[in-house]
């Protein structure tokens, strides 16, 4: 008798999952259909080593044990205030046993060029068993951005009648898919970053592509459960539809567990484009130190670019805060991107 109760359960929980995943595919395909008017949202940098997969994939959602608060702030230091800088506030929680909601704010600066914007994430964790006992899960996430571009002419000292010498802004929507899948203690990823057809009206529509889509892949597996130091090397890849352009990181993490279940991690990452053409050969290196004591989060990120084509020789770095909150049951994987020490 409860054996069939089992099994029914099973069924009618198989039965679900199969018409909400249809219900989220459907509605990806339907906004892939759509024509907008935009530019490429949250640019693809290398702070998801920072404890912050959500940053970059939005299956991530509700993934770990804890909800989790990050800040980060990115700029390259110099002595000219128009230089690149990013600044994120992102927040993801689990809601039930499958719900996972998440957001982003985001604020980057380039130069006369900037972009706000905002990003909320619905994601759905199917249980593919106990994962108290063996951590077995498939991910779906969808999720929405409005974004506003922005452009400085004020300074323009030109003739030219296309240049208008005020702040021009414009607002757009677009949209990333993903999926995740989680075994012990491997990770994989894939998203679909801009999946809406868009182009950027704050310049001239003209030229400007309306495909910004992105792919990104990723996986990893997590080395030396139970033990004082802990190995997790991953690899990333990234596709540019419209330029052809294709990026794969190289990362390698290292955990060493300190008192109090204190946790101190350092991480390496190399990044190589694989362009045709070998003036565009794209190469640089990231070192990342950090360190998790109790529920808090802190590390230290400096990015270089490297090679015989340097078109940027200054170094980026990057500093993430953040802290863990409402923690449940530790489940039986044991990478810290789901379980957290404290």
């Amino acid at each position: 008798m409860i054996k069939n109760i089992y099994i029914w359960f099973l069924i009618s929980d198989i039965i679900i999952t199969e018409l909400i995943m249809k219900k989220i595919l459907c509605l990806f395909f339907m906004l892939s259909m759509f024509a907008l008017r935009a530019q490429e949202t949250l640019p693809v940098y290398s702070d998801y080593l920072s404890d912050n997969i959500y940053l970059l994939h939005p299956a991530a959602a509700g993934i770990g044990s804890c909800s989790k608060l990050r800040i980060t702030h990115r700029q390259q230091w110099t002595n000219s205030s128009d230089f690149p800088s990013l600044q994120t506030l992102s927040f993801h929680t689990k809601v039930g046993d499958k719900t996972g909601l998440g957001f982003i704010f985001f604020n980057d600066r380039n130069g006369f060029h900037s972009q706000t914007g905002f990003q909320g994430t619905y994601a759905y964790h199917v249980l593919l068993g106990n994962n108290y006992r063996v951590f077995n899960q498939l991910s779906f996430a969808l999720s929405a951005s409005f974004v506003e571009n922005s452009i400085d002419e004020r300074t323009f000292n030109t003739t030219d009648p296309a240049i208008s010498g005020i702040i021009r802004n414009s607002n757009y929507f677009n949209a990333d898919f993903g999926m995740a899948y989680h075994y012990r203690g491997m990770s994989s990823y894939f998203s679909v970053k801009n999946i809406l057809l868009s182009d950027r009206t704050l310049l001239n529509s003209d030229f400007e592509s309306f495909n910004l889509r992105r792919y990104v892949a990723s996986v990893g597996y997590y080395f030396g459960k139970d033990k004082e130091w802990q190995l997790e090397p991953t690899i990333l890849g990234q596709y540019i539809e419209r330029t052809k352009e294709s990026f794969v990181d190289f990362n390698l993490k290292a955990y060493k567990k300190l008192d109090n279940n204190n946790l101190l991690w350092v991480a390496l990452s190399y990044r190589k484009s694989f362009d045709k053409n070998a003036l565009q050969k794209f190469q640089q290196i990231t070192p990342i130190v950090g360190l998790n004591f109790g529920p808090f989060i802190a590390s230290y990120t400096y990015t270089q670019q490297i090679g015989d084509l340097v078109l940027d020789a200054g170094g980026y770095h990057q500093f993430t805060i953040g802290v863990n909150l409402w923690c449940r049951t530790v489940r039986a994987a044991s990478c810290p991107n789901i379980n957290s020490y404290y």
